[in-house]
């Protein structure tokens, strides 16, 4: 499984499932690192699976530990419900400041070795909202796969 990268809107993606960057207060509480899947409704995956990121304190409060967990139990949901492609935001990197370059190492690194720890061999799709961020993604896609 080779992931690959995108720049642009993740709900106008072809995929089975989109990530959704959430709050804790999503459905009836969500704790930061763990994550929920809903039905897409309108959008055209076919699941949502939303999952909250950790705010960025400075590094000291456990927020890579917390950024890794989003991504694993988003991809175990995944699995779950038999998705062959999901696409994943830039988690954490917005309003919670999280640093992008360690963002996307932890994304790209945990969502590799959690496919293989949990078979999954379908499609993974990192969406990136403009150039700095897709070329931060790009980077650490290949200092994972070298």
């Amino acid at each position: 499984m080779i992931p690959s990268i995108v720049d642009g809107d993740i709900t106008a993606l072809d995929v089975d499932a989109i990530v959704n960057a959430a709050n804790e207060s999503l459905l009836g509480g969500c704790p930061t690192g763990a994550a929920k899947i809903t039905q897409g409704y309108a959008l055209k995956a076919r699941y949502v699976i939303h999952t909250v990121g950790p705010v960025w304190q400075g590094g000291g409060e456990g927020e890579e530990a917390l950024l890794t967990s989003c991504y694993r139990h988003s991809l175990a949901l995944a699995v779950d419900h038999d998705v062959q492609s999901v696409a994943f935001p830039a988690i954490s990197t917005g309003v919670y400041r999280f640093p992008l370059v360690r963002a996307a190492d932890i994304a790209v690194g945990t969502v590799i070795g959690a496919a293989a720890d949990l078979g999954f061999d379908g499609a993974v799709v990192f969406c990136c909202f403009g150039g700095d961020a897709t070329a931060v993604y790009s980077a650490a896609l290949a200092r994972h796969m070298s």
